[in-house]
């Protein structure tokens, strides 16, 4: 199949996104039609799509059980003592620092960034107010934490990009901690750079508090027995898969919060949400099966070769393209490390390296105007719009360090 049918299908799929269209529907008819121009028949196009679908199954269903810690943590408000008492703890002259922290230990546990950005947003706009920070600052320090968090976490892009490299979900978290930390530290610099640009929150606008939180250990402890879980494989040979060791974490959280009147609630809320993400999946898988059957891995590598750039730079840059697509980590770092995993593979990067660089690529343009993630993190901060757009470029910023430093660790110890 030709590349320029495979580039075509996502264009056209990228297009009907930002028009507002559904995301998976858009993938799959850009993924018909990229078979198409192509020049594979219809039948052929379509066998092409459901292999593609079959390639991401197995991240679906652990995707899927993932939902069950997650929905606990944010049900059970676990999720909010734990970002009040890194921040209770840190103080308001490390507020920047505190936003980012708690937003990092919050999606690197398995909270979705954009649930974790919700959640400490009414801590933050407190903070704001209090101290005259800008929103955009504010709003920064949560987003950059958030991305740091992701690439260390079993979130579904995390799963995801281990799953298509048959890597182990805790290393590919692992090796990744070091840009983690670079990210932070990039962050709080940045967002230190905002605190006197752009809106101040107003005392008009209303500021939750929420009361009769759970204690920080029952918090906690959910997370810590899923990454104990996780930890065992590289540390002990024993493999817990993250199908058991993500559900059994939230199930022994709940149980010593003493709120397991809340498990069927959390369960909904979490299946609920990553419902959304395995539809979001099966739309990625089609267009994953297109492009992994076409000449475009071809073209880029050969791009890659004339212009003397080392080639194990594919997954930092499949990643970030793929998130600049479709507006999605967990697309685009699925998109990418379905699509180009053999061809990195075949460079001499190994799988948890390759996992992991896809992954911290899939932050650099996750944040675009035509993803949720942009329009739930301004609702999150009642940011206008055009202040909103004005992020962007400081997202990319520390999108781009990330991938960056997880590509120069790799060089260093990969």
């Amino acid at each position: 199949m030709t590349a320029i049918g495979a580039v075509l299908g996502l264009v056209i799929a990228i297009i009907l996104i930002i028009r507002k269209a559904n995301p998976a529907y858009s993938l799959i008819l850009g993924a018909i039609l990229g078979g198409i121009i192509g020049g594979v028949s219809l039948s052929e196009t379509v066998n092409l799509m459901i292999s593609g679908v079959k390639d991401v199954t197995p991240a679906i269903v652990r995707i899927l059980t993932a939902g069950v810690l997650a929905g606990i943590l944010i049900k059970t408000e676990a999720a909010t003592k734990i970002a009040e008492t890194i921040i209770d703890t840190l103080g308001e002259k490390r507020a920047i620092l505190a936003l980012a922290l708690s937003a990092l230990i919050l999606t690197s546990i398995g909270v979705f960034v954009d649930v974790a950005v919700i959640t400490v947003s009414p801590i933050a706009l407190a903070i704001a107010r209090k101290l005259k920070m800008s929103k955009m600052s504010m709003l920064l320090a949560m987003v950059g934490g958030g991305k740091c968090g992701n690439i260390i976490s079993p979130n579904p892009n995390t799963i995801s990009a281990a799953e298509n490299f048959g890597a182990s979900l805790s290393s590919v978290m692992w090796v990744n901690i070091v840009p983690a930390i670079i990210g932070l530290i990039a962050t709080v610099f940045i967002a230190n750079l905002l605190v006197e640009k752009g809106e101040k929150v107003l005392d008009v606008e209303n500021v939750e508090e929420k009361t009769d939180l759970p204690s920080f250990f029952g918090s906690i402890i959910g997370p810590v027995v899923t990454i104990l879980l996780l930890s065992l494989r590289p540390i002990a040979g024993i493999n817990i898969d993250p199908l058991i060791a993500l559900p059994v974490g939230g199930l022994v959280g709940i149980i010593i919060m003493g709120k397991t009147k809340k498990l069927k609630e959390s369960m909904e809320y979490g299946l609920q949400k990553m419902s959304g993400v395995a539809i979001l999946l099966v739309g990625t898988g089609t267009v994953a099966g297109i492009i992994k059957n076409s000449t475009l891995k071809d073209v880029i590598l050969s791009v890659l070769e004339k212009t003397h750039i080392n080639e194990h730079l594919i997954a930092p840059i499949a990643g970030a393209l793929m998130s600049g697509a479709t507006a999605s980590t967990t697309a685009g770092a699925t998109i990418a490390s379905a699509t180009f995993s053999g061809a990195i593979l075949a460079a001499g990067v190994s799988a948890v390296w390759g996992a992991a660089m896809v992954n911290s690529g899939s932050t650099v343009l996750d944040h675009l105007p035509h993803g949720s993630f942009f329009h739930s993190t301004c609702g999150a901060s009642n940011m206008s719009l055009e202040e909103r757009l004005k992020l962007i470029p400081y997202e990319s910023a520390i999108g781009l360090i990330i991938a960056v430093s997880s590509f120069l660790t790799y060089l260093v110890v990969g």
